[in-house]
């Protein structure tokens, strides 16, 4: 049997670093670019629309947004807000859908020779900057709002960023290894303060306002505004090395399935170093109030580099360096789907489809949707089969049956048993 192979839903002319998906207008946002090394390498933003065709799904481009010099690193979304991480800043962006008036008989002519929509191999069209890719009637516009210096280390880069649970903030964090926090959409400083002795790799907000950073320090701490909550611990119900270094890749937040007030953090360590043999890393589920340690399991040797929750809490999605992607079911950190070396190259970020909006729309039939990108420019799209269940009410008519059943056979063979 040959090995598993993923889709590939698009191909950027860039290398890929962050997605988002908008769950109202079923927009897959994909970033990244060259830098500013003279390269030829663009920079910019990608969005793709996405749709069901012929029981597939498919994306196709609809804007591309020049970044100019500035290749966009991490993404945060809020409505229709992306918070940009590119270089040491944060830059915002807004964009708009709304329905095409009508082309013009130069548009007519060129749609008939070039379309937006890219496919498997083909290159991709080259668009001026600031112009617009139309389908079906539907265009979209960008436009650059705030941006502010979030890193101040003497290399600054922001990794990371993401907004509040009602959107009126957002927290940046980067090599300084400063927290801080910014009103939307003015990006007026509210709080700064130290969290880690290093780089922060990655952090999130709860609805609560507790924030969570992990960094290269090998801590984990919460925080409410800048005062030290706890730190987590994660061997503490789990496996320990005495000689092998962890830290923390990754945390996100995620809710309870049926419980919507109950929360769950997720975490990945990673070890710090890396070694001959790598040792394995390791998935924790922790209590979303009190941050104890609740599950601990391996997700195997393959160093993880990015993690991401559905929307339900339900499934939990991971991408390597060395190119795999793999889904878990969260509850029980059981691994239920995987394929090894998809893209061939780190993956950069993971995101699932939103299960709200259009998302039930373009899922089918299947369970979930993870998209995966790497530096490989491509994009691709994991779909995990609903799984087949029995439901609790054919179960129990068919206990009837088989005891009606059994009564009958044994009166039919010993006529005097009842």
């Amino acid at each position: 049997m040959g090995r598993r192979r993923a889709p590939e839903l698009y191909r950027a002319p860039f290398p890929l670093y962050a997605l988002q998906v908008d769950p109202s207008t079923g927009l897959l946002i994909a970033a990244g670019g060259g830098g500013a090394a003279k390269t030829g390498i663009k920079n910019g933003v990608h969005f793709l629309q996405l749709e069901q065709i012929n029981g597939r799904l498919s994306a196709s481009l609809l804007h591309s947004h020049d970044t100019e010099t500035r290749a966009t690193m991490n993404l945060a979304l809020a409505g229709n807000i992306l918070a940009a991480g590119q270089d040491a800043h944060c830059q915002l962006l807004r964009f708009q859908t709304h329905q095409q008036k009508g082309k013009t008989k130069a548009e007519k002519a060129g749609s008939k020779e070039q379309g937006p929509r890219q496919r498997k191999g083909a290159a991709p069209v080259e668009k001026k900057s600031g112009a617009e890719t139309h389908q079906e009637g539907i265009e979209l516009s960008v436009e650059n709002l705030q941006a502010v210096q979030t890193d101040f280390s003497p290399d600054p880069f922001q990794k990371v960023v993401c907004f509040n649970h009602d959107n009126t903030l957002l927290a940046t964090g980067g090599t300084d290894g400063f927290v801080r926090i910014w009103k939307v959409p003015s990006l007026e400083k509210v709080l700064e303060f130290r969290a880690h002795e290093g780089e922060i790799e990655d952090l999130a907000l709860g609805p609560d306002g507790k924030l969570v950073t992990v960094g290269w320090d090998l801590k984990a701490s919460v925080w409410q505004k800048d005062q030290l909550v706890t730190q987590l611990h994660w061997q503490e119900n789990g496996p320990t090395f005495s000689n092998t270094p962890y830290r923390y890749q990754a945390c996100r937040f995620g809710q309870v399935p049926d419980q919507p007030t109950r929360l769950r953090l997720f975490t990945v360590q990673i070890p710090h170093k890396r070694l001959r043999q790598p040792p394995p890393c390791y998935l924790t589920a922790w209590d979303g109030s009190t941050f104890l340690p609740l599950r601990t399991k391996s997700c195997g040797h393959e160093v993880i580099s990015c993690l991401s929750v559905s929307e339900s809490g339900t499934f939990l999605g991971l991408g390597t360096v060395t190119g795999s992607v793999a889904i878990y079911i969260a509850f029980s950190l059981q691994r239920l789907y995987y394929v090894r070396e998809a893209h061939g190259i780190v993956v950069t970020d993971v995101a699932f489809l939103p299960e709200k909006g259009r998302g039930p729309e373009l899922l089918g039939f299947h369970e979930t949707a993870l998209f995966s990108v790497a530096v490989d420019s491509r994009c691709q799209l994991h779909l995990l089969p609903s799984r087949r269940s029995v439901p609790v009410w054919l179960l129990l008519l068919l206990c009837v049956g088989l005891i009606i059943t059994t009564i009958v056979l044994l009166q039919s063979v010993f006529p005097g048993f009842l």
